[in-house]
């Protein structure tokens, strides 16, 4: 028999990196599991991606147990290191701060396909650029 769900988080942690500090303790906290083994666990899970930020999605369970299931890096992190840029526009439209190539942009597509909802990597190439559009990066 499954065990009953309490609830679901998705959590973004730099990968290798995480600590019971917030945002891990404010989230996991009031739910009452074991942050220091979701902590040790995730670390564990995560050492070979160290730089980048790996979302977790975790499902907490009634009786205080968890498992996660780690997702891609977000698509906007990913586009800003191919852009080199620190961050995005905050007018979008009118500045620009970086460019990435379409090669780019198929490459972060076809390595996001399995979190984004695209049935093919054409598809999926557009949902990237539109990110990278309204971050203020030119696809070129």
């Amino acid at each position: 028999m499954a065990k009953e769900i309490k609830t679901i988080l998705t959590i973004q942690l730099p990968a290798g990196k995480a600590t019971a500090a917030p945002p891990v303790g404010t989230a996991l906290g009031p739910h009452g599991i074991n942050i220091g083994d979701f902590v040790s666990k995730y670390n564990q899970a995560t050492q070979a991606m160290a730089g980048e930020v790996v979302p977790a999605q975790i499902t907490i369970y009634v009786d205080r147990s968890f498992d996660f299931k780690l997702k891609t890096p977000p698509a906007s992190d990913l586009l800003r290191k191919a852009a080199g840029v620190e961050k995005g526009s905050g007018v979008p439209n009118k500045n620009k701060v970086g460019n990435v190539t379409r090669a780019d942009i198929k490459k972060i597509a076809e390595r996001k396909m399995a979190d984004l909802n695209a049935d093919s990597v054409e598809a999926a190439e557009k949902i990237v650029a539109g990110t990278a559009r309204s971050m203020g990066i030119d696809v070129r």
